[in-house]
């Protein structure tokens, strides 16, 4: 099965925590070799799970989530327009 972005972030947690099928494992690895965003966000994903690991607390800055909100949107609408090829 080949995988969107969509789906890969909709399974990022699980494939960290290693609860995926294995098939499902497989689907998102191929995605990610050729997907950098995927790979990024993956990477962070991760950072931000050592980061609150420990006791240490964050602020982040000013305006942090919407602007991450907003590029993730544009992301998905710049994948959903984006054209198909076979």
């Amino acid at each position: 099965m080949e995988l969107n972005c969509k789906h890969v972030w909709a399974h990022i947690s699980d494939y960290i925590d290693d609860t995926v099928t294995a098939e499902l494992r497989a689907d998102i690895e191929r995605h990610l070799q050729h997907c950098e965003i995927c790979s990024a966000i993956l990477d962070s994903t991760r950072n931000i799970l050592v980061l609150t690991a420990d006791d240490r607390t964050f602020e982040l800055p000013v305006g942090f989530s919407k602007r991450l909100h907003e590029r993730l949107a544009r992301e998905l609408s710049d994948q959903a327009n984006a054209p198909t090829t076979k």
